[in-house]
């Protein structure tokens, strides 16, 4: 907290100098490096910046350089002025096209479609970013990707932008590009939060912030993610942290004139003031939004900050108000709006407004329109995509830090040139000692988020393989339903046992530290009620773990558990006859080099009856499973049945 609050007084103190020093010389054609980018080879995005730009692209002695800078001087004038941002867009769509540079010219398309979808455009800016993708640089898909993502949002299907940012992601791990990372685990936190999801918001959000954090850039995306995480914050409850979030942020997006993040965050704002029920500071904050969004010319950004001063005149009781409020935010929205999602919010917020004032006619319609939207936004499959990517990307991050060890040098006594001599050199060694020891550093922060994200990817993998069977359980249970034939019908249950078992292991192994070894003592108990419950027969037998908690690995596992599903089904099915009760005992043991199973009931033991025997499937299944983990197995009739097993376990190295 400290730490943040200190980042917050810095960056203020620092635009104040910006003020005094004025802009630093960013463009000279004589140098090697000629041209400064902002926020990669410097942090000054003062007042004068982009006019320096505007003065010098034509002048650039090279067509690459023109270019890189004409897209730069569109780029950042996104964040102050639409308007002046697309005419230097169109300038450089121009000239690339002229000049036939076809990957410049894909990265002004991609330029102009982040221009088009602030602006409403949504199916133009569609179209250009699908035309960009078919020429653009690979470098430059990670953030083509993600404003196709945006669009998506923006449109109120959060499925689809959910894949655009795992392509960016994976990309971005192809490429080791962090900032696309940083990038893609701050739009998920976004639509983890219009998902409702708060928790796992915050988890992408502040993996995000310590991506963004380890490049050590403050710019606009960084300001956003701040922004974001504060959202999630606000969401879940916790003001003094969102708060904290808003407050850096502001200070960022003043100090670099960041328009449209300045007005996200004071409309974001004003919520949290209207929790507090402060109510003068959040209507301060709502009519800033709406300053800066008119600043902006931003209708998206304008129509959220008029849905934010009406959420607040709700929360007042200035029903009439809030009608007026909303009714301007509707508007602006027009009817070719394509954000779902805000605009369910105004209307929902219309209809509380005129309930409020007891127009009940208005607010019905209003709730109507609420429900229709809400609908397009929240549908099942955005639900069911959004879990699995909670899954995929969920973690627990764990700090480690590396501790400096000091090296003792002893001094030798000598004469004062030498002393002097032996001064410099060791100055210079510790020196370059504590520039690679600080390399280091960085390098084992970097290799601890990768290997993070390939835990969570393993996990994932886990958690679709047990998905993937959960289905074919499923459809094996509803095709059963329908067969007649109870041979055939009893084969179908065993085929979905079987895979229910092997579901459960690849559960066990996402929800559990380890992603080899699983549970067993565990997985049979969960295993036993499974089988006696599709039996029906939870009543009158008892499933009992008699062992001690043991960890075996996945190749072990899976085989043991198919082993004992059948023995399970056998002995439902043949050694408590009538409605008599009985007790299934399962143990499981490692005696040094041996795994000891060992499956027994206290049934009717031997039977003369054939069908007790077991010379079908499963019974064949057992012999190859037994062989395949180079086991052996004995069998017991004598006081009801006892199936054991021993193992034999690979030798360590």
């Amino acid at each position: 907290m400290r730490t943040r609050l200190l980042k917050v007084v810095l960056i203020t103190f620092f635009s104040l100098l910006n003020g005094f020093f004025g802009t630093t010389q960013i463009i000279d054609f004589d140098e090697e490096n000629s041209y400064k980018r902002v926020f990669i080879d410097t942090d000054n995005f003062g007042p004068s910046y982009l006019d320096t730009l505007q003065n010098a692209y034509k002048k650039a002695p090279a067509d690459s350089l023109k270019f890189l800078i004409l897209n730069d001087l569109a780029y950042y004038w996104h964040t102050r002025d639409l308007k002046k941002a697309y005419e230097f867009t169109k300038i450089g769509l121009e000239e690339t096209s002229a000049k036939d540079c076809l990957k410049w010219l894909a990265r002004f398309r991609i330029t102009q479609g982040a221009i088009l979808l602030r602006n409403e455009q949504l199916d133009s800016a569609q179209t250009v970013l699908d035309l960009a993708q078919n020429d653009a640089d690979q470098k430059d898909m990670p953030f083509l990707y993600t404003q196709q993502g945006y669009v998506y949002e923006r449109r109120g299907d959060l499925t689809k932008a959910a894949e655009y940012a795992l392509l960016s992601l994976r990309l971005g791990e192809q490429l080791n590009d962090l900032h696309a990372r940083a990038l893609a685990h701050s739009d998920l936190s976004n639509l983890f939060w219009k998902q409702g999801k708060y928790d796992k918001g915050l988890e992408q959000g502040l993996l995000s912030l310590s991506l963004f954090e380890a490049i050590g850039k403050n710019d606009l995306d960084y300001d956003f993610t701040l922004y974001v995480v504060g959202n999630n914050y606000l969401a879940s409850g916790d003001l003094e942290n969102a708060r904290t979030h808003f407050e850096h942020a502001i200070a960022i997006g003043e100090r670099y004139g960041f328009y449209n993040n300045l007005s996200d965050v004071y409309i974001s704002l004003a919520e949290l003031y209207g929790k507090q029920n402060k109510y003068l500071e959040a209507e301060e904050a709502a009519l800033k939004a709406i300053s800066y969004c008119e600043q902006l010319n931003n209708n998206f950004m304008l129509m959220r900050a008029w849905l934010s001063l009406g959420k607040l005149q709700n929360l007042q009781g200035k029903y009439l108000s809030a009608v007026s409020s909303l009714q301007n935010s509707i508007e602006v929205a027009t009817s070719d709006f394509g954000d779902a999602f805000y605009l369910s919010e105004a209307y929902q917020n219309l209809g509380r407004a005129h309930a409020g004032s007891h127009n009940y006619k208005e607010a019905y319609l209003a709730f109507e329109i609420y429900d229709e939207l809400k609908k397009e936004v929240f549908t099942a499959e955005a639900a069911e995509r959004m879990s699995q990517i909670q899954t995929e990307f969920e973690v627990a991050q764990k700090e480690n830090t590396i501790l400096l060890q000091g090296t003792r040098i002893k001094k030798q006594q000598a004469v004062q040139t030498l002393i002097m001599i032996v001064s410099l050199l060791l100055f210079l060694f510790l020196l370059l000692l504590f520039k690679a020891v600080r390399n280091n550093r960085r390098k084992n922060k970097l290799l601890q988020l990768q290997n993070e994200e390939k835990e969570f990817l393993l996990k994932e993998i886990h958690h679709r393989v047990k998905n993937n069977l959960e289905i074919v359980s499923s459809l094996l249970s509803l095709q059963s339903e329908q067969i007649s034939d109870p041979k055939i019908r009893e084969a179908m249950v065993k085929s979905q046992q079987r895979v229910q078992s092997m579901s459960m292991i690849h559960q066990k192994l996402y929800q559990g530290k380890s992603l080899s070894h699983i549970e067993m003592k565990d997985y049979f108990q969960n295993l036993g009620n499974h089988v006696v419950q599709t039996y029906g027969m939870e009543k009158r037998i008892t499933i009992q773990c008699d062992m001690d908690v043991l960890q075996v690995d996945i190749d072990h596992a899976i085989p043991i558990g198919l082993i004992v599903n059948e023995l399970l089904s056998n002995a439902l099915k043949y050694a408590f006859p009538g409605n008599s009760e009985g007790k299934i005992c399962i143990r499981l043991q490692k005696r040094d080099s041996i795994l000891h199973l060992e499956v027994s009931d206290n049934g009717i033991g031997k039977s003369t009856s054939k069908k007790s025997v077991g010379t079908g499937f499963g019974t064949q299944l057992i012999a190859l499973l037994t062989a395949q983990l180079d086991g052996v197995m004995y069998l017991n009739v004598d006081q009801g049945t006892a199936v054991t097993f021993d193992f034999q376990l690979p030798k360590a190295a």
